[in-house]
Parts: C-alpha cells; sequence; structure tokens
C-alpha cells in the first residue's frame, strides 16, 4: 500500500494542525494495530501528542491536535461548549428545493445496526447549518457547519432529508462510489475486459475549515484545506458535463 502523505498546515508549541489524507486513521484501531494512523505519526515525530478530536476513517481534512497537557485541556473544552466552528464539503445525491437551511434533529446509536446512528426524539441535540455551494443535474455540492459534534452527524442529516452523501457505504448503501461512466457523456473504457475504477470510492466527505481559539495566546485562527485530489477530480468533473 503506497504510504500517504501528512501534510503539516500549522505547528507551534502548543498546537499542530494536520491536513488527514483520506481513508486514513486519526488514531490506532483496537483490533489492527498496525495500520497507519495519524496519532502514532505524530507521536513518532513529535514524542508527545493529544487527540483533541477525530474524523472518520474516510473522511479527509483539517484536524487538531495538543502537543501540552494544558494546551490539550484548553482545546477540549472549546470543543465541548461548541466555541469552535467545523465547516465540512460534501456531495449529496439531488438538488435542494431550500439553498440554506438548518437541520435540527437529535441524533442516536441505531439499536438495530450496530455503528450507525439515526434521528431520534430522545437522541442528543443535533444541529447542522448548510448552504448549497454548486448545484449539478444530479447533486450538489454543500457546505456544512456543525454546530454539534455527532457521531455521523452529517451524513445522518442529509440522509434524513432525503439527500444522502453521494458515496457512503454506510447509509447510501446503492451507491458506494462515483464512476466516470456515469457521469462523462458516450464514455467507453480503454482496454478490453478493463474494470472500470471511481474517481470517488470513499464517504463524499471533507473537513474543509477549522476555526479555534490558540490555547495560550487567545487568538481566534481559521485553517483550511482544499478539496484532495479524488473529491476534486468527481467536481471537475460534474462542472465538465453538467451531470
Amino acid at each position: 500500500m503506497k504510504t500517504q502523505k501528512i501534510e503539516i498546515i500549522y505547528e507551534d508549541e502548543s498546537i499542530v494542525i494536520v491536513n488527514k489524507p483520506p481513508v486514513f486513521l486519526t488514531v490506532p484501531d483496537r483490533f489492527a494495530h498496525k495500520l497507519p494512523n495519524l496519532y502514532t505519526f505524530l507521536k513518532k515525530k513529535y514524542g508527545e501528542i493529544f487527540i483533541v478530536h477525530r474524523l472518520d476513517k474516510e473522511t479527509s481534512g483539517i484536524i487538531c491536535f495538543a502537543k501540552t497537557s494544558e494546551s490539550h485541556k484548553d482545546l477540549c473544552r472549546q470543543f465541548e461548549h461548541r466555541e469552535t466552528d467545523k465547516v465540512y464539503l460534501t456531495l449529496v445525491e439531488g438538488t435542494l428545493s431550500n439553498k440554506t437551511g438548518v437541520i435540527d434533529r437529535a441524533l442516536a446509536k441505531n439499536e438495530f445496526l450496530p455503528g450507525q446512528m439515526v434521528v431520534a426524539k430522545k437522541g442528543k441535540p443535533s444541529r447542522t447549518e448548510y448552504k448549497v455551494v454548486e448545484e449539478f443535474q444530479r447533486y450538489s455540492l454543500i457546505e456544512a457547519n456543525i454546530k454539534t459534534g455527532r457521531q455521523h452527524q452529517i451524513r445522518v442529516h442529509f440522509k434524513y432529508i432525503g439527500h444522502p452523501l453521494a458515496v457512503d457505504s454506510l447509509y447510501n448503501n446503492k451507491k458506494t462510489g462515483i464512476h466516470l461512466s456515469e457521469i462523462k457523456r458516450k464514455y467507453t473504457t480503454s482496454g478490453r475486459g478493463k474494470e472500470e475504477r471511481p474517481l470517488m470510492s470513499r464517504t463524499a466527505l471533507h473537513a474543509h475549515r477549522l476555526t479555534l481559539r490558540h490555547p495560550e495566546t487567545g487568538e481566534v485562527m481559521s485553517f483550511e484545506a482544499g478539496l484532495p485530489k479524488d473529491f476534486n477530480a468527481v467536481v471537475k468533473q460534474l462542472r465538465k458535463w453538467g451531470v
């Protein structure tokens, strides 16, 4: 397996901001400890590192780690009290009638399907604010600002309103990848018998921007990461062919 490049967006004596590659673990897998992950990589690099928040394995983008216990405590408090601003980019199925809106629905663990979350009246309060960034015939590029940090929040909220993520093996089983053949007109494969590889086969979700207060200086800081190669390839093809 090709080693993915870990991009350090920013670092000082207190914090490290990383642009996480897609399909890359944030922390060690409980069963397969040797799988590449950010925590192990950073621990080897800095000697001591503290986990502040996490991104799902398939989600790419901005993530923050602390270098000291004091910074860790302050950053965790900011996340817990919703003082940070977390903005994601996602590609969803269909076009939304409301180009801006709020999805305010409580979420809870799915009692029948372990590992999944569902909208539930007795769940934890969950709020996602969104706006449509760009529209295509069958998809929409969305900017989602999560005001709570529930597990799979964006994925479940958009499925709930009838616009599941364009690629999401857990909440959109009919869609496990986006292929050029469904976008490009008169597409033909090059080479007989070759199976077409998807442009993107992981969850269509990217942590685009994170705003927080520096734990030592108190300065408000904002960090951004552009779309990774796979996600960007899909958007470029959608723009080109207007699908």
